[in-house]
């Protein structure tokens, strides 16, 4: 289970796979939920801060659930509070996204604490996270605006054709982003974040926001292929 841009050394352990299945060609390697791809990339450069306690309410687009407007009328001027399976895999994926490779297994981080809900809406596409988050050391608003500034991953070094070119955009506007202004950035493959500010019972809290089945599913898909080709998994 792959984020190119967060966990590409995960793809190493292509080799035990093969070895337990007995195969010298082929593989299979994921991407992950489409939920945790809106806020899991703004969380992962702030980890050298010690992440703590995590909170995430997300607010998920109906073509998450295959449907439109016209398919799934319901959803007109309704939400829904609940989405089967998504909370388990939005607290569980991203600690086995910062997991470490033992012994041809891939073991999931201790840390941080994660809580989710997970919300169906009435948007068309672009799943937005409201987050809240604590840290053992508690970094500036400033050190947190810069590392989301600088952040780039191994698509951005390797300048892989579907890898956006700033990954983490940051928004100063107090309405932004927005889903229908801002999924579309980079193509639909970079992650908005705004309103960073700090917390009351957290230590900040802000909004993230990125296109579900852009970054979030075939496009998160074409990249992580690049990324495998790249490093020579493709012969």
């Amino acid at each position: 289970m792959v984020v190119p841009e967060i966990n590409p050394d995960h793809i190493e352990i292509i080799e035990s796979q093969r070895k337990r299945l007995g195969t010298k060609r082929g593989f299979i390697a994921v991407k992950s939920n489409c939920s945790i791809q809106s806020y899991v990339p703004a969380l992962h450069p702030l980890r050298k801060f010690g992440l703590k306690n995590v909170l995430a309410c997300t607010y998920q687009a109906i073509s998450g659930a295959g449907k439109t407007f016209e398919t799934w009328p319901e959803m007109v001027d309704n939400l829904i509070p609940f989405i089967g399976g998504e909370e388990e895999k939005s607290e569980q994926e991203p600690l086995k996204v910062w997991g470490t490779i033992e012994n041809g297994q891939i073991v999931k981080a201790s840390s941080p604490n994660i809580t989710t809900q997970c919300l169906r809406v009435p948007v068309s596409d672009g799943h937005t996270a409201a987050v809240f988050v604590s840290f053992e050391n508690k970094p500036s608003k400033e050190e947190i605006l810069q590392l989301w500034k600088e952040f780039k991953g191994v698509p951005q070094e390797l300048e892989l054709p579907s890898a956006p070119k700033q990954f983490i955009h940051y928004f100063e506007e107090d309405n932004r982003p927005q889903a229908k202004l801002d999924r579309n950035l980079e193509g639909g493959m970079a992650v908005s974040t705004g309103r960073l500010r700090e917390d009351t019972q957290y230590d900040y809290k802000f909004v993230c926001l990125s296109h579900n089945t852009l970054r979030g599913a075939a496009g998160g898909g074409v990249l992580l292929a690049e990324l495998l080709a790249a490093k020579g998994y493709f012969d």
